[in-house]
């Protein structure tokens, strides 16, 4: 079955000023796009591997834009416009969500940080993930490498911090790009990953 881009649930400058229309449509149409045509092409030719040999060859592509797939997919849908613009982007109401983050880092300022040391100290590309540990069920934060999707914890918020995310706006200061993205984080939508990876408890 053939891969498609998804459509983004807001225009391409809804999220401005912190991230640019420039970027959205680059991002979206280029990036994403690019990685769900290299993911037909590949499955398709492991389709029609006829040796084990050929589908190992295929593998490695197959792991880099179907995590380029996936990972996008969830981050358009982890970004919403700003409350400034009429949006609830980076509003995060009372809820189980708020208590969870206040118990596991003490608040949510120290949160943001935390992620955001974190996630600035990839090394390359990759991306920065609030997760649900499926064992213990509290948030923790972790990150992943080039476009690896979060296979240990169940994701509730994750953090493009591939250069192409960023760069035309805020060049190589990746900590500022961090800093700005917490006006646009959908927590709405973060909470409903968050209640459906705990089952509603309230940790």
């Amino acid at each position: 079955m053939s891969n498609s881009l998804p459509p983004l649930p807001y225009a391409y400058d809804a999220l401005e000023p912190y991230i640019s229309e420039e970027i959205m449509t680059l991002h979206h149409t280029k990036h994403h796009q690019t990685y769900v045509n290299a993911l037909n092409a590949a499955e398709a030719a492991y389709a029609k591997a006829s040796t084990p040999k050929e589908r190992i060859a295929l593998q490695a592509a197959l792991k880099f834009n179907g995590g380029g797939h996936i990972n996008h997919s969830l981050f358009w849908k982890n970004l919403a416009p700003s409350k400034e613009k009429g949006g609830n982007g980076g509003v995060l109401n009372n809820g189980p969500l708020k208590d969870a983050i206040v118990g596991s880092f003490g608040s949510f300022d120290n949160f943001k940080k935390e992620f955001n040391t974190t996630t600035a100290g990839i090394q390359g590309s990759g991306w920065g993930w609030l997760g649900v540990n499926t064992t213990t069920k509290r948030l923790e934060i972790v990150t992943t490498a080039n476009q690896d999707p979060l296979l240990s914890h169940a994701p509730v918020i994750g953090v493009d911090i591939w250069e192409h995310a960023f760069y035309l706006q805020y060049k190589n200061v990746k900590v500022d790009y961090l800093n700005a993205i917490w006006s646009v984080i959908n927590f709405e939508e973060a909470e409903k990953r968050f209640t459906e990876a705990t089952g509603g408890a309230r940790l």
